[in-house]
């Protein structure tokens, strides 16, 4: 490894301790003035970005990439304004450091307080979206950590174009800028070197594709929030509404295929088969969706294609999705526990109690009952931009926003207690 890539990526990392910690004292309203400027700054900014991105969007054309990966690259005037507003969202959110988790008095007279306090430096390593790059900055910097940024070559100009922007406006509001800094990309060394920076960092957090994953997970010395794939999954219910079934199906799937919570699998209860399948593989085929399916799914059309078990747990990110009939809702959670990458799963059922059984059966970090897949998203939850979804059980799991970004703190006062 580089040793003058270890000493820029260590010494990157120690000027975002140090600014992480004028950032730990900080007040809500200088966090929030910082973050709405930084708003301001990249609405006023678009142009530049816009024009960045081309040169990321040229080369990823020339290279030959697939289509939902220029899909998640491209940025337009409307993207930029979307993350500039989650950014401003972010600001208006409680904010989280500080917050009382629980307190009790003891029974030796110890005040005992549990608070929510900053992480102190996160170092995240993605792929391809540049959005990502505003979303992160802003969510570490409201829960008071400094973020160090390792993007993905592809996007190396439009991620430094907005760095620089932010970076500009955080300053201008009195917080030093190294609060968000921008690691370069050109080689896999500097993500190596920020996963083990043990000490300097505090947490990695991977966002991208399984490989890129795996590999965090795998190499870091650095605690890690893992962030899943979404191989998501639609059931259809013995006792489901078929014609809410359709629209939740066909936009689960069709929305934005490029995303981890778009649907990748359509299960149906062998009761409603005969009238649901046609239905739904002539909704999918009209939005080009090219379904891999078992023999009840390909005896509907010609052009259903035959299902393997590789195509159950694939997660395609585009216009394709598996399929098959189950006999009944503990087949269709024993398919989802086989293949489910753990992300998102939906059912539509008009019964309680089995729509109970699929969210207890399924064991994903969010269940939908009679609604899209496409729901499970830090905004649409309500928590502001996220940082990414999780899929592991220990500290965070699912949407992770402000909160989940923060970690706590014992405060216990006495009055001269010894022990």
């Amino acid at each position: 490894m580089s040793t003058t890539t270890r000493d820029q990526v260590h010494a990157t990392a120690r000027r975002a301790k140090e600014a992480s910690i004028a950032l730990a004292t900080a007040t809500r309203a200088t966090k929030d003035t910082a973050l709405v400027a930084a708003a301001d700054a990249l609405i006023d900014a678009t142009d530049q970005i816009v024009a960045a991105n081309e040169l990321d969007v040229a080369a990823a054309r020339a290279a030959d990439v697939g289509e939902h990966l220029i899909d998640r690259l491209r940025l337009d005037a409307d993207r930029v304004a979307a993350f500039a507003q989650g950014v401003r969202d972010v600001a208006a959110l409680p904010d989280p450091v500080g917050e009382v988790v629980r307190g009790s008095v003891l029974p030796n007279g110890l005040r005992l307080t549990q608070i929510r306090v900053p992480m102190g430096v996160i170092g995240m390593i993605y792929e391809g979206r540049p959005n990502v790059t505003a979303d992160a900055a802003a969510i570490c910097l409201k829960a008071g950590s400094a973020v160090v940024l390792r993007g993905s070559a592809s996007a190396a100009n439009s991620n430094a174009a907005i760095v620089e922007v932010m970076r500009a406006a955080i300053e201008g509001a009195g917080l030093p800028a190294d609060l968000v800094t921008l690691l370069p990309s050109e080689d896999r060394a500097s993500a190596t070197e920020l996963m083990r920076a043990r000490g300097l960092v505090d947490l990695v957090i991977p966002r991208g594709g399984a490989g890129l994953i795996k590999a965090v997970v795998e190499e870091s010395t650095v605690p890690v929030i893992e962030t899943g794939t979404g191989n998501c999954h639609v059931y259809v219910d013995a006792e489901a509404d078929l014609d809410m079934a359709l629209a939740v199906a066909v936009n689960a799937k069709t929305h934005r295929t490029s995303v981890c919570n778009a649907a990748e699998s359509l299960l149906v209860h062998k009761a409603v088969a005969d009238e649901f399948l046609p239905r739904v593989v002539a909704a999918l085929r009209e939005h080009d969706v090219l379904i891999h399916g078992d023999a009840a799914f390909r005896a509907v059309g010609s052009s259903v294609v035959e299902a393997t078990d590789e195509d159950y747990a694939t997660e395609y990110l585009g216009l394709e999705i598996s399929a098959r009939v189950v006999d009944s809702v503990e087949e269709a959670i024993a398919h989802v526990r086989r293949f489910s990458s753990g992300h998102t799963e939906a059912i539509v059922t008009r019964s309680a109690a089995t729509a109970r059984r699929f969210t207890l059966g399924v064991d994903s970090a969010a269940v939908m009952v009679n609604a899209s897949t496409r729901f499970t998203d830090g905004g649409e939850f309500g928590f502001g931009a996220e940082i990414g979804i999780s899929t592991q059980k220990l500290h965070a799991r699912g949407p992770m926003g402000l909160t989940e970004m923060t970690t706590t703190t014992y405060v216990v006062e006495g009055d001269g207690h010894v022990r």
